[in-house]
């Protein structure tokens, strides 16, 4: 009697897993770095108000600077803090000798301009990537510190084992952070890629661009945006987004249809999330060293 099998459903990949990997090599680089200049990368991480994401994400934080040697600093300002007074605090940390790495939690109060705050960081110290000067590097291929989360996007590409040589990358999210710095290090790839907002949607467009997908990353914040049958069969596929529906986190494609169709699907939680640590924690060691090699750069 004939048997049929069954298609065997997306891989998913493991974000806790592949940022162990990383966490390795990063703790021999320590141990090196403290042997050879007396001291570790310090980070100092700003919170301003209360969000409970930014509370999981600061405890992330400790608890991997921690384990790789590290020091690791949260500084919580209050909601009403000025611009002015942010800046100045800034200032401060950018001359205090003993900190060599700084990020900024987003987002931040709408009466704060991000972008003016991401400029004022000492581009040496800027663990985010988020310095102008890091966003037009990136542009010539020449940044040694990305955006954290636009990192730990190829590190999960890359564990699929992918030929991106030509490849159609659609993102779905235009942001400075993670939409357009993951475009140019997809480019760099040589992917054919587009990226899609609002505009896109408002149009109607869509699906027709996810549909062709071969690599996805949707950056949105919006639960179950991308439909689980707009997914192209066989397709790599990043969900970056967090939300809460009834008490529970998804992210913002339609997990389970997705994977019936996908090669390869990042869960939410669990997948994006801690390779983003990771690549905080590896933006902390290369800004100690360029501090530390390249003091007069």
């Amino acid at each position: 009697m004939e048997t049929h099998k069954e298609r065997v459903l997306g891989q998913v990949l493991d974000g806790r897993a592949i940022a162990a990997k990383i966490y390795d090599q990063l703790k021999r680089e320590v141990g090196r770095l403290k042997s050879l200049h007396g001291q570790a990368p310090f980070l100092l991480s700003v919170q301003v108000g209360t969000h409970s994401a930014s509370d999981l994400f600061a405890r992330s934080q400790s608890r991997a600077a921690s384990n790789l040697g590290i020091g690791y600093r949260l500084e919580r300002l209050p909601q009403a803090v000025t611009q002015k007074e942010l800046i100045r605090r800034i200032d401060e940390w950018n001359q205090d000798p003993q900190i060599t790495g700084v990020t900024v939690q987003f987002p931040l109060p709408s009466g704060i301009d991000a972008r003016e705050i991401s400029a004022k960081l000492d581009p040496k110290k800027d663990v985010e990537g988020i310095h102008p000067q890091h966003i037009g590097q990136a542009v010539f291929g020449w940044s040694r510190i990305g955006t954290c989360t636009s990192l730990a996007i190829m590190e999960l590409i890359n564990a699929t084992g992918a030929d991106l040589y030509g490849k159609e990358a659609v993102i779905v999210g235009h942001s400075e952070l993670i939409g357009k710095p993951v475009s140019l290090l997809l480019l760099d790839r040589f992917c054919t890629t587009t990226i899609c907002h609002v505009a896109t949607s408002d149009r109607g467009r869509l699906m027709e661009h996810v549909r062709r997908a071969e690599i996805l990353v949707v950056a949105v914040g919006k639960p179950h945006l991308v439909k689980g049958p707009w997914i192209h069969p066989g397709a790599i596929v990043i969900d970056v987004g967090t939300s809460l529906v009834n008490g529970q986190v998804v992210g913002d494609v339609e997990f389970e249809e997705a994977r019936s169709r996908a090669d390869f699907i990042t869960p939410v939680p669990g997948g994006v999330g801690p390779v983003v640590v990771a690549t905080l924690m590896r933006n902390t060691v290369e800004a100690f060293k360029l501090q530390v090699e390249r003091p007069n750069a």
